[in-house]
């Protein structure tokens, strides 16, 4: 069986090495697309958490930020939280990347972590606190689940 390139599904659990770095799996790595070239862009994510995009899925996220303008205050706060703490890495012969320490401290990573495929992208958690945010979401209303139903299929 084999899935569509730069897809991802499952979780997968690791440990941050002393430097910082975190392996990618290597179901994901396997999936990545060759003109990715081994190349992801690491960011803030909206919840807490690191996210990591392949590079042609970055590259049509960057397209979309180009259309908002400049002139609208909004367009330019969601430009700025989508790049400011955006940088280019590609994974290392291990399958490692480097976190910066300033996503480690947004996301609170700790020793243990939690890698989540998410379709397109990957995101990177504290155990605990995506249980927290786990939690939440189940307090999230019914009917708003149902209003979502009929945009998508599952």
């Amino acid at each position: 069986m084999s899935r569509n390139k730069n897809t991802f599904i499952g979780e997968y659990a690791y440990s941050i090495d002393a430097k910082g770095r975190i392996n990618i799996p290597a179901k994901f790595r396997q999936v990545l697309s060759e003109d990715n070239e081994k190349t992801f862009v690491i960011t803030r994510g909206l919840d807490p958490c690191v996210w990591l995009y392949p590079q042609v899925e970055w590259d049509k996220i960057e397209a979309e930020l180009r259309g908002l303008s400049s002139l609208s205050a909004l367009h330019r706060t969601v430009v700025r939280n989508a790049v400011r703490y955006a940088f280019s890495t590609q994974y290392d012969k291990q399958g490692r990347i480097q976190i910066t320490p300033s996503l480690i401290d947004y996301s609170h990573l700790d020793k243990s972590f939690l890698i989540l495929g998410m379709v397109n992208k990957i995101e990177v958690w504290n155990p605990d606190i995506l249980d927290k945010v786990d939690k939440q979401s189940r307090a999230i209303d019914p009917v708003k689940y149902e209003e979502l139903a009929e945009k998508i299929k599952l």
